[in-house]
């Protein structure tokens, strides 16, 4: 039997269509790699994994990769994980319980994301990764906020002992490092105040006047990077303070609210958030210049204020009990611009960190806590009277512990369990 022999015109247009799903099927295969790999790092693009229930006791129950960073605050119950009673960590700014704050609604309710559920926070479980551990917290009042939860939340199974020694005090007051210590874990976890991440010095003190180096970072601080396992980075606020900016020795721009004149020389105004992300690339640039460090570094965005009817300094205040609804307030537009600034500056350094051995990751808290304008301490910080930092009475920048920051320990748990 001969064989059937295809007519010239029938040949090419079955090659045609043998190659076609060929091709198609290659490029998604590209894509979904692409997809991949880039949203495992940055969330929106960092996702992890949840248990399907948070009672569930081992890692066994897990659900499909589920995205932490945006959905809704719902009522909860069980709320909250400690008080002021139970945790000798809080400071008074925080302290709302302790001063009155009116309504303490603030306390109970929980993050859900869309689509899964968070676990609850496991303060066995955390030590237990952290065994042999340290983990440094670098920036400003903000991660002093994030180490006291953190604190707080771990207070349930253990109490650390703070290490005494000799504080070296910033030019504000503030103490420029300070560590916990968990013996029975052998885990630090170490606070550097370090406001702007880069060299900084007060040049005008009558007018609050800055000089920031953008292209190098806080010797406080970096110094000392190799000596972690984990550091957890994040500063924004300060960048809105009368600041003239410097990048090898010269003046290279100062911000609106810095005057010119002698200091700031003949320079023109630099948007702040092109600061910011100077900065943050110029500290995660050290980072990956250090030898020593295999760690992991976790950038938290940036955190809303809520102050309404004014600022800080001209009458404003926070006075809501619930939550936002999804959709009922835009993010503010410099919020969105520091945060895109951070997650650029992230972008920048990623792969020169990883070339290091160590890795880079995206804490994206900027969604959940801008619905959450019942959070703050407002007046409730301080006695009836008193103030906060000299004038400020009125505190929407901050949280109150217990309270929604404590959103930042579950994530950071669920991020840190992941890489493991």
């Amino acid at each position: 039997m001969k064989p059937h022999k295809s007519s010239p015109s029938s040949s090419p247009k079955r090659s045609g269509a043998i190659a076609t799903p060929i091709i198609v099927l290659l490029l998604l295969a590209l894509v979904s790699l692409y997809d991949m790999a880039f949203s495992n790092r940055y969330p929106p693009f960092h996702r992890v994994k949840s248990s399907i229930s948070s009672s569930s006791a081992s890692p066994a129950g897990v659900a499909s990769a589920c995205d932490f960073t945006r959905g809704e605050w719902v009522p909860d119950t069980e709320a909250p994980y400690y008080t002021n009673l139970t945790c000798p960590f809080i400071d008074d700014h925080q302290n709302c319980i302790k001063f009155g704050k009116p309504s303490l609604e603030f306390m109970r309710w929980r993050w859900r994301p869309d689509g899964c559920d968070l676990p609850r926070f496991d303060a066995a479980r955390f030590l237990e990764a952290m065994r042999g551990k340290s983990m440094a917290f670098v920036g400003d009042s903000l991660a002093r906020n994030h180490a006291k939860s953190l604190l707080c939340l771990l207070s349930k199974e253990a109490q650390p002992v703070a290490v005494r020694t000799a504080p070296e005090i910033d030019v504000t007051g503030r103490v420029v490092r300070q560590d916990y210590y968990y013996g029975h874990h052998g885990f630090t976890i170490s606070l550097f105040w370090s406001p702007f991440l880069v060299k900084a010095n007060l040049s005008n003190a009558t007018l609050g006047q800055w000089d920031l180096y953008l292209d190098t970072a806080d010797a406080r601080w970096a110094a000392h990077i190799a000596d972690f396992h984990y550091v957890v980075m994040s500063g924004t606020n300060w960048f809105l303070r009368p600041s003239v900016y410097r990048e090898g020795g010269r003046v290279v721009g100062r911000n609106d609210a810095a005057r010119s004149g002698a200091a700031a020389g003949n320079s023109t105004e630099l948007p702040v958030p092109r600061a910011v992300r100077a900065a943050f690339s110029t500290a995660l640039g050290a980072i990956a210049a250090s030898e020593g460090f295999r760690g992991k570094v976790i950038l938290r965005t940036v955190t809303p204020a809520h102050f309404e009817n004014g600022q800080w300094n001209t009458g404003g205040d926070c006075v809501r009990t619930r939550p936002f609804r999804r959709g009922e307030r835009e993010l503010g537009a410099v919020e969105a611009e520091y945060r895109a600034a951070q997650v650029d500056a992230l972008r920048e350094t990623a792969a020169a960190v990883r070339r290091n051995g160590a890795d880079l990751l995206l804490l994206d808290i900027t969604e959940a806590m801008d619905l959450r304008p019942d959070g703050h301490p407002s007046r409730y910080g301080h006695p009836p009277g008193g103030s906060v930092d000299g004038t400020f009475v009125v505190d929407c920048l901050h949280w109150c512990l217990p309270g929604p920051i404590d959103l930042w320990s579950e994530l950071l748990l669920q991020i840190l369990l992941s890489q493991q």
